[in-house]
């Protein structure tokens, strides 16, 4: 797969988004947002619009140009439930452009071998393109990382973000040393 950028596999919740840090303590450096995603509201069936409470999103806006700095050597890329709403609610806070998203051919549920839901399909994304990637999400352990060593034939980095604390500065150092010298590790 040499002579393509790597994909960087985005997820918002848990990286971007500390949502697992304390309810009062919002981590430094990060801003409160209030957002309806219609991802959020569907969450809420039968309860009109306005009566949806909004969902909490803490961003750090530091995060838009430290990722747009790794923007040179990988192809960004959301593989988020949030889907195309990232570009309209996170993207802008960030100060990212559109970015491609993952449209998930099914959501959640267990995959295969117990590895987490979005395993196999960022695999087959990568797979596609013929490219090596990246991915920092919250959900990741042995299982996919034993996957993606099975079953995708390029080199590829699982990084675990802490959702507590969301991406931090080992985080991006990981990513550019990843970009820099891609192994076939996971």
């Amino acid at each position: 797969m040499p002579g393509s950028r790597p994909y960087l596999f985005l997820d918002i919740d848990g990286p971007l988004n500390p949502w697992s840090a304390k309810p009062e303590r919002r981590p430094a450096g990060y801003t409160t947002h209030r957002m309806k995603p219609e991802g959020w509201i569907a969450q809420h069936p039968g309860k009109p619009r306005a009566y949806v409470k909004p969902l909490r999103v803490w961003l750090n806006p530091d995060h838009g140009p430290r990722l747009l700095a790794l923007a040179d050597r990988y192809d960004l890329v959301w593989a988020t439930t949030w889907g195309a709403e990232a570009d309209t609610f996170i993207a802008p806070v960030l100060g990212l452009p559109k970015l491609p998203f993952v449209d998930w051919p099914e959501m959640y549920g267990e995959g295969p071998d117990g590895t987490f839901w979005k395993t196999r399909h960022l695999v087959a994304y990568a797979a596609a393109a013929g490219r090596d990637f990246a991915w920092v999400d919250d959900d990741l352990g042995d299982a996919d990382r034993s996957y993606v060593a099975a079953h995708h034939p390029g080199s590829a980095l699982l990084h675990y973000v802490d959702p507590r604390l969301g991406l931090l500065d080992a985080d991006f150092a990981a990513l550019a040393a990843f970009a820099s010298a891609p192994s076939a590790a996971v």
